[in-house]
C-alpha cells in the first residue's frame, strides 16, 4: 500500500473525517460537520511522506511514509511497556512514535495490508479518543 491509499482507506472507513493536507502530508481529524475552527483542529492520525518533521524514520527513501497514530494512554502503555530500544526507520513494525510517544502516539512505516489489518483496533482506539474529545467540546 501506498500513502495514498492508507488515507483512501481511512477515510473510507471511519465517518466524519476531514482531512487536511500540507506537503505531502495527510492529517486525519474528526470534524463531522466541518466547523471545527482550523486553529483548533487536532489529528487523530497522521500520515508523512517526507522527513519534514524528524528524521528518525528515513522517509526521504523512494516510496516511504510513516502512518502515526495518537492512542489512548492505556492502550499505548499496554502496547508498550518496557520501553525497548527501536529502529524507527524498521519497515511495517508497529512501534512507539520516534517524537510523539510519550504523548501516546505510535508509528509504522509503509505498513502492509496484514498490518494494517491486525493494527485497525489501534485505529479504533485513535478514532474513537479523537469522536469523545469532539463531543466534549460540544458539551456546554
Amino acid at each position: 500500500m501506498d500513502d495514498r491509499q492508507v488515507v483512501g482507506l481511512l477515510t473510507a472507513k471511519l465517518d466524519g473525517v476531514i482531512v487536511m493536507e500540507n506537503r505531502g502530508d495527510s492529517f486525519l481529524v474528526y470534524d463531522p460537520d466541518g466547523d471545527v475552527p482550523y486553529n483548533r483542529r487536532f489529528p487523530f492520525a497522521t500520515v508523512v511522506t517526507g522527513d519534514h518533521y524528524d528524521s528518525a524514520s528515513d522517509l526521504g527513501r523512494p516510496g516511504a511514509f510513516r502512518l502515526n497514530l495518537g492512542l489512548t494512554k492505556q492502550v499505548y502503555r499496554d502496547l508498550f511497556a518496557d520501553g525497548d530500544p527501536v529502529n524507527h526507520a524498521a519497515v511495517d513494525r508497529l512501534m512507539p512514535h520516534p517524537v510523539y510517544a510519550s504523548q501516546h502516539w505510535v508509528c509504522v512505516v509503509n505498513p502492509s495490508e496484514r498490518t494494517l489489518d491486525e493494527a485497525w483496533p489501534l485505529v479504533e482506539d485513535a478514532y474513537g479518543f479523537a469522536v469523545r474529545k469532539h463531543a466534549n467540546r460540544r458539551k456546554p
